[in-house]
């Protein structure tokens, strides 16, 4: 989620305005802020010390074998022509690659000399490693091409060329179970000497980092602001390469399920003249020098217009826009929509149907499919799988669970808690409940619906049968909400009426509006954030660590 910068005229007046007060908040980001300076300035020096005391070492005398190590010239690498060389994948190298002849790139993630005749490296390629050992032989391996190899900076991108053997023991700090004896050795690019921080502190676990403070062992902990400041690092730990592994399936699962439902993708604007959903969270910006716009709190206004356009399923993922302030662990001021809109034949829980069906078929399929990412990240932030299933009667799973909004209030009142019958749950409210559900249902995966009108946005159906409630649903996992949906408003005049009660301008919604004077047929649909439901699906602690950049009212960048 985006920062805005607003650029404020200094004053004409010459009078010297007090400061105003700074929030407990601008003062912790400040100081977060000057702390974060200071480690870079430490940082800079370090490398610059390393730096210096590399340089300072030379290697002597002719070396017969200099060809097959050393830096690889820029020239080498601008593609004026192709070498036809042909890669192995570190993670294609098995048993059955033995005594064959292969070329690996990845970076150098561990480099341990064993006196001035060996040195051991472990080369990295995304999650899979593999260990590499340079020992003094003649005319395969000179001490100099030893001496070169321990000399390579940690994370450097670097080419190995050697020949697969099988050691008889386990290869303990590898994902290989096979090494490889190199006999060319060359540096793509060097990485500075000295790393904001080190990719195994970022891997390790709450749980490893207290028990060696515990043994009374240093534990460095990489705090949040760190990695996502230096993110092209933080994204090199093996947890992160499984979250986007999951991240990608499940955008991946959501297509093809919808594909084979024969719902057709479409690709909406993402700067618009008005609000899609109400409120004072957007962007606003000057479009051409000419008008006032936005970007895109939601795609549901085109969604709805291609509905019709007689398109019947369609679904969109793509980037949405929300101008919140709202710094908390699931907010994203940019984040990625799942959203889907239909005709409805009879009932608008033909469009919970479909979320039960969906959605339950992404997970089965993560489980199935994704076992080594769920594995990897469960050793750094240890989580229970999610129970979204729903048995009824101890029986086979039943339809995903749905309760009313009046039973889900009924039931926290038995349980002592006082809720607004007709306002929005809070956060605590929903954790409150999904909790009881659990407790009472067996599941962390259900519907609420029926939902007052008053918190609902404006283009949703209010129900025939009470005035106060609405034709609406949202969906929870492990006691947050996750998905929104319901039927939508198909008939022009009543949509601008509805608009109106909400407080919203009509006027730049004209366009939208017009869509429906002319046969709009009933339809509904719903909205997911792509990061969220990755977050709860494996009860992450913060969105951010399912959002690849993140934004956030503090942060802009990377």
């Amino acid at each position: 989620m985006g920062e805005a910068n607003n650029i404020v005229a200094e004053p004409t007046n010459s009078t010297k305005k007090e400061p105003e007060p700074q929030s407990q908040q601008q003062v912790t980001s400040k100081k977060a802020a000057k702390k974060e300076a200071a480690k870079a300035e430490k940082l800079r020096c370090r490398q610059e010390a390393a730096a210096a005391a590399v340089a300072d070492v030379s290697i002597e005398g002719p070396d017969p074998l200099a060809e097959n190590y050393g830096d690889v010239p820029i020239n080498d690498v601008r593609s004026e022509s192709s070498s036809g060389r042909v890669w192995t994948n570190v993670s294609s190298l098995t048993e059955e690659l033995k005594d064959n002849f292969v070329l690996v790139r990845g970076r150098a993630y561990a480099i341990r000399a064993r006196g001035n005749k060996m040195v051991f490296l472990t080369v990295r390629e995304g999650c899979c490693t593999v260990q590499c050992v340079l020992i003094v032989a003649p005319d395969l391996v000179s001490a100099e091409m030893v001496k070169f190899a321990t000399r390579i900076p940690k994370d450097s991108l670097i080419e190995i060329e050697g020949i697969v053997t099988v050691p008889p023991n386990v290869i303990k700090d590898a994902s290989q179970q096979v090494e490889i004896q190199v006999r060319k050795i060359y540096c793509v690019n060097r990485a500075a000497n000295v790393l904001p921080f080190d990719v195994d502190d970022a891997s390790r676990s709450e749980a490893e980092i207290q028990k060696a403070l515990k043994a009374g062992k240093q534990a460095v902990r990489v705090n949040q602001d760190t990695r996502l400041n230096n993110r092209f690092l933080d994204l090199q730990t093996q947890t992160n390469q499984a979250i986007f592994t999951l991240v990608d399936k499940v955008s991946f699962l959501f297509k093809l399920f919808l594909h084979n439902e024969g719902f057709r993708e479409i690709y909406t604007p993402k700067i618009t003249a008005g609000t899609s959903e109400g409120g004072a969270a957007v962007f606003n910006f000057e479009y051409n020098r000419q008008q006032r716009a936005c970007l895109a709190q939601s795609p549901q206004l085109y969604k709805q217009m291609a509905i019709c356009g007689h398109f019947g399923l369609v679904f969109t993922v793509g980037p949405v826009f929300r101008a919140e302030d709202s710094d908390t662990h699931r907010h994203l001021c940019e984040f990625t929509g799942l959203d889907v809109e239909m005709e409805i034949e009879n009932h608008y829980s033909e469009v919970m149907e479909l979320v039960d069906r969906l959605f339950v078929d992404i997970f089965d399929k993560l489980n199935l499919a994704c076992q080594e990412e769920l594995e990897d990240i469960n050793k750094q932030y240890p989580f229970e799988p999610l129970k979204y299933k729903y048995y009824e009667n101890g029986n086979e799973p039943a339809k995903m669970l749905r309760l009313t909004f009046e039973q889900g209030i009924q039931m926290q009142k038995d349980a002592g808690f006082e809720v607004d019958p007709l306002g929005d749950l809070n956060t605590e409210a929903e954790r409150k409940l999904g909790k009881l559900v659990k407790e009472k249902y067996g599941t962390e995966f259900y519907i609420l619906y029926r939902y007052p009108l008053a918190v609902r946005p404006f283009y949703t159906m209010p129900c025939g049968d009470h005035k106060d409630y609405s034709n609406s649903f949202d969906v929870f996992i492990r006691g947050e909400e996750v998905i929104s949906g319901s039927q939508r408003v198909h008939v022009a005049e009543l949509l601008e009426s509805r608009a109106r009660e909400c407080g919203i301008d009509v006027k730049p919604l004209s366009k939208y509006i017009d869509s429906f004077r002319y046969g709009a047929p009933p339809h509904g649909g719903f909205g997911a954030g792509l990061e969220r439901v990755v977050m709860l699906f494996l009860n992450l602690d913060n969105i951010r660590k399912a959002s690849l950049f993140p934004r956030y009212p503090r942060r802009l960048e990377p």
